[in-house]
């Protein structure tokens, strides 16, 4: 572990110095783009327009055969994003692929401090964080950036979640931490090939009927340890969790509720692999607007959070002000991009 000291120290000679502070971002949605086709990829810069970001994907669902030009794709993407207002990222290949260091090395040079972040799949400790933070640090000097790319890690193994503590604070590029549901199954074991979700046979039964009827039976959701996990790691650092992929394009209502618990629970956003998911997220990971108004009539209550008052027979004190204030600032990210839901949240 690195001495308190030297943590916020460049790792290179002319690499730029590490944020102390996440920059303030609205990132509900992260919406994954396969930079290799090129008439998707053409339709960026007016993507741009519904999404907080979008996400150059290399990884997986992008065949063997097109690596090259989903990298060489990426890059263009890039360049095509400069002076647009949306977060632009790139998950790149496993570190024990033989595409990783090409991935890395070709969007350093090519897109430059137009890269915000760089999502690294099947983190397994903060081992690998720290081949990425010394790796970035050497090209961001090799080609004068001027801002260090962030680091986003996908929780994708049984190893993973065990050190997601390590991982969430191995270093100040670290943005934030996503569940990869079907890598983690099949890591895990699990008999499942659904890519997040609940699962039918995932179930609890109420007690036996004296009389011999049918028991009530609920469908629980197989991720929810997990998830909480990940929250409490990722908030104790200071970073982002995110819900990740809902595999299932064609039922939206199943979608909507995967990211309404993860908003719930404390999430910033989650993954859109289809453009009917960027709707989804956006009613989902905006804060709801009475929740709002009553949020701010805490806050006009209580100035300065201290003390105790009664707002329509309920109690608030100094936690429940720190709970309006989450709610209040984030309603401000989303009034800033949102001029109607910035009317109706009265901003």
């Amino acid at each position: 572990m690195k001495p308190p000291r030297h943590f916020f120290a460049p790792l290179a000679t002319g690499a730029p110095a590490p944020l102390r502070e996440l920059p303030v971002r609205l990132e509900r949605m992260i919406h994954f783009v396969p930079p290799h086709l090129e008439k998707v990829r053409a339709k960026a810069p007016e993507m741009a327009k519904d999404v907080d970001v979008l996400l150059a994907n290399l990884e997986d669902a992008i065949p063997a055969d097109a690596k090259d030009a989903a990298r060489a794709g990426a890059v263009e993407m890039g360049k095509a994003l400069k002076g647009v207002d949306v977060g632009y990222w790139s998950r790149i290949n496993a570190l024990n692929s033989p595409w990783h260091l090409d991935d890395v090395t070709t969007l350093v040079e090519g897109v430059g401090d137009r890269l915000d972040v760089i999502m690294v799949p099947k983190v397994e400790g903060p081992w690998d964080i720290h081949y990425m933070d010394q790796l970035l640090a050497l090209l961001e000097a090799k080609h004068g950036l001027t801002k260090p790319i962030l680091l986003h890690a996908l929780l994708e193994t049984a190893q993973g979640v065990a050190n997601v503590e390590a991982i969430a604070g191995a270093s100040p590029r670290m943005q934030g931490i996503s569940l990869g549901p079907a890598d983690l199954a099949a890591s895990r074991k699990m008999k499942t090939t659904r890519v997040g979700g609940g699962h039918p046979g995932y179930r609890v039964l109420s007690d036996a009927n004296a009389d011999g009827g049918a028991r009530e039976s609920v469908q629980q959701d197989l991720w929810h340890y997990t998830f909480a996990k990940m929250v409490d790691a990722c908030v104790m650092h200071g970073i982002k969790p995110f819900y990740g992929p809902y595999g299932d394009i064609s039922d939206a209502a199943g979608c909507e509720q995967q990211f309404r618990n993860a908003f719930l629970m404390g999430c910033a956003g989650a993954w859109s692999l289809h453009p009917s998911q960027i709707a989804i997220a956006k009613k989902v990971f905006n804060p709801d607007i009475e929740e709002v108004k009553f949020a701010l009539r805490i806050l006009e209550l209580m100035p300065d959070g201290t003390g105790v008052a009664m707002l329509d027979g309920k109690m608030q004190d100094d936690a429940t002000w720190k709970q309006a204030k989450v709610i209040v600032d984030l309603a401000k990210q989303v009034a800033a991009k949102d001029p109607e839901l910035k009317a109706a949240y009265g901003l």
